[in-house]
């Protein structure tokens, strides 16, 4: 589990193509400073598994439903990534609960700019909508956001100034593909309340 607050940059170094997945290489010095095999550290809100760890940089396996579902697919060498170690039992929750399971991918479609704060606009995926509501939480790219304002195929959020300094989103261009994950307690609401809507319905 994660916090979606992100606690560094990373640069991609390596990406290695193999059949039906990809072996990626990250350099992140805090990230890696107490990381070992097996650990999870979240990539622009993925969760990967560390398969080594060497020099200040990690090595991850990317299977094929990752790529398929997130940005990763595109990643290249020289990237910066947003980087997060899975939450530990006992620390503050200064975010929201992320799982680090992305629910598919969005495109930045404005930003609009002002002195101390800026303004993002999102395209929202039809099967996603109806999970992002206004002031709700939203991860996007692993930054655990609030909602600004929602429609049903777009959803903005407000960025201070240390969101956009200290991760990817200060640096994403109309066009740019973004990681979302939505919240997951809505998605677990709609499953238990399903059966009992549709007997509802039925009657």
């Amino acid at each position: 589990m994660f916090t979606g607050i992100v606690e560094e940059l990373g640069e991609v170094v390596a990406v290695e193509d193999l059949p039906d997945a990809a072996r990626v290489t990250i350099a992140g010095p805090l990230v890696t400073g107490d990381a070992k095999h097996g650990d999870s550290i979240a990539v622009n809100g993925v969760c990967l598994t560390v398969v080594e760890v060497v020099d200040g940089a990690f090595t991850a396996d990317v299977m094929r439903e990752t790529l398929v579902r997130s940005s990763l697919a595109k990643v290249a060498r020289g990237d910066r990534v947003n980087l997060e170690r899975a939450a530990a039992v006992g620390q503050r929750l200064g975010g929201h609960i992320v799982q680090g399971h992305v629910d598919g991918t969005g495109a930045v479609l404005s930003r609009d700019k002002a002195e101390h704060w800026e303004v993002v606009h999102f395209a929202l995926p039809a099967h996603l909508a109806r999970y992002v509501v206004e002031k709700g939480s939203i991860t996007v790219d692993g930054v655990s956001l609030t909602v600004v304002s929602v429609d049903a195929d777009r959803f903005s959020v407000s960025l201070i100034p240390t969101t956009l300094e200290l991760t990817t989103l200060g640096r994403r261009e109309p066009g740019d593909l973004v990681n979302l994950e939505v919240d997951v307690i809505a998605k677990y609401v709609e499953r238990l309340a399903r059966p009992h809507l549709a007997a509802e319905e039925a009657r």
